[in-house]
């Protein structure tokens, strides 16, 4: 995977290029060089990859023909895979799996050819090490149904090859200056299709940012928006996950977390039954993916364990043994996830998600101003959460406080996730009282991982035993999780006195 991050803008065609070297850091320049390019693009019928920012082409001509995929990764950045060019109208499989949260089973098929004749800079610094690339393209493209004429233009693409991003700030300033247009298409395949698309969205300093909630808007509007935004970014992170990227199954856990926190604590603009059918599809994914991350966090545990020790104190092959288990637990939890995001049951998720997002929000309150109706909702989500704490840490050590204080710790995030929904209409208060509510489900999230980590070297001990070997290095291990725990039930304790006392004020600033 390459991470792509540049910009792009129009140019006449007789504009001329400005002298290049004049930015900043640059002691060097090479080329230009030709080449000619041709790309066939893939989509579904309806645009369902390039409406959301993606494009699939296969490419020939050029240093890298083949297949690409370029996924979003943040402003003016993609993350492109490439594979080799294959069978022409055959998309591989690999990629079409990795667009599956968009295509939903519709046929990818070709859109459009576009043919490039490039001509490219390489800017390079000091050290003759490269720096940026400033390709300068004549650009053809033909869509691939009807009889529309050729679409043909010229455009200058930045694109940055070891720059910062400052980089890219003082060229755009110097192309500027000599004429040249910042161009508001991230992908050529937009100009082709240009009919088909959606008009792009004004300019933020334009008479209105769209997307932008009213001075006083509704409770629907908000509670809509807030799981959009959630929803976009468990798809975005649906490729990610399928490719084992570091961290990727936490935060689309925390997507499914945050949208049936808020399906329940705004269940006055949603009401219950409208939501049930997919929070409980939500749960079932969440569950999947939460088992990746245990295995994810209790192989870290298990190997800090290792660290932690000395070599004299492993008694048995306890390496083998742990190393084992983590490949094996790996394994089997990440051939699960895979399977659900491969399933028609992930499909119907992603459905009803956006049926329920888009569909109209029948709660009493829904038509109530936001900022009545969200903090009277996050001050409930509190409620129960002092509840749920009160009642954990009065249980004695031992299974009953577990179950808990794993209880209060749930209870915190979905009171965390309430908050971080009403900050467009309760603004700071809400950003404080989130951060308040994430420092309990944070300590009380180590806590748990201690159980889940006793559980874990009760059972390895259980098997080396079993098996002839001491067991006494995996005793050693549930005893210091054991004492962890402890030290912070007292962290636990203390943390919910001062953020008790600093959530009752922010929910009245509310």
């Amino acid at each position: 995977m390459v991470t792509e991050t540049e910009t792009k803008y129009e140019a006449t065609e007789g504009a001329e290029l400005p002298r290049l070297d004049r930015l900043p850091g640059v002691r060097g320049i090479s080329g230009p060089d030709s080449e000619q390019l041709e790309a066939e693009y893939y989509d579904t019928a309806d645009l369902r990859l390039l409406r959301s920012g993606i494009t699939l082409r296969r490419r020939k001509g050029g240093h890298d023909a083949g297949w690409h995929l370029k996924l979003p990764a943040g402003a003016d950045s993609r993350e492109e895979i490439r594979r080799p060019l294959g069978r022409a109208g055959r998309v591989p499989a690999e990629l079409a799996n990795l667009v599956r949260a968009r295509t939903r089973g519709a046929e990818l098929t070709p859109v459009a050819t576009i043919t490039t004749s490039r001509q490219t800079t390489t800017l390079l610094d000091g050290n003759g090490e490269p720096l940026a690339e400033v390709a300068d393209d004549r650009v053809q493209g033909i869509p691939a149904a009807g009889a529309a004429s050729p679409v043909r233009w010229r455009e200058v693409e930045v694109e940055l090859t070891g720059a910062d991003r400052d980089f890219l700030t003082a060229a755009d300033k110097l192309l500027r200056d000599a004429g040249l247009r910042r161009s508001d298409r991230s992908a050529k395949l937009e100009r082709v299709l240009a009919d088909r698309m959606p008009r792009p969205p004004e300019a933020p300093d334009g008479p209105e940012t769209p997307g932008a909630l009213a001075a006083h808007p509704v409770a629907a509007d908000v509670v809509t928006r807030y799981l959009r935004e959630q929803a976009d970014t468990l798809i975005g992170l649906d490729p990610m996950v399928r490719r084992s990227e570091p961290d990727a199954v936490h935060k689309m856990r925390v997507a499914t977390r945050r949208l049936r926190s808020a399906m329940r604590a705004f269940d006055m603009v949603i009401p219950e039954p409208d939501s049930a059918p997919v929070a409980g599809e939500l749960k079932w994914l969440g569950t999947v993916l939460g088992d990746e991350r245990d295995a994810e966090v209790q192989a870290d545990r298990l190997r800090e364990h290792l660290r932690a020790t000395d070599a004299e104190v492993l008694l048995g092959p306890v390496q083998a043994r742990i190393q084992a288990y983590i490949a094996k637990s790996a394994g089997t939890s990440h051939a699960a996830v895979t399977a659900a995001l491969n399933s028609e049951r992930y499909a119907a998720l992603l459905d009803g998600l956006d049926a329920l997002i888009a569909g109209q929000k029948t709660g009493p309150d829904a038509d109530r101003r936001a900022a009545a109706v969200l903090p009277r909702a996050v001050r409930r989500s509190y409620r129960r959460t002092r509840r749920r704490m009160r009642a954990a840490l009065r249980k004695p050590p031992g299974h009953a406080r577990d179950t808990a204080l794993h209880e209060a710790r749930k209870a915190a995030k979905r009171a965390r996730y309430a908050g971080e929904a009403a900050v467009p209409v309760s603004g700071r208060p809400a950003v404080r009282f989130a951060r308040q509510m994430k420092k309990i489900h944070s300590l009380l999230g180590q806590r748990q991982d201690t159980v889940v980590g006793r559980q874990v070297t009760r059972r390895l001990g259980v098997a080396a035993h079993l098996a002839g070997e001491s067991a006494f290095t995996y005793g050693l291990f549930y005893g210091r999780d054991a004492a962890a725990a402890e030290c912070l039930d007292a962290r636990a304790r203390e943390s919910w006195r001062r953020a008790s006392r600093a959530g009752a004020k922010l929910l009245q600033a509310m």
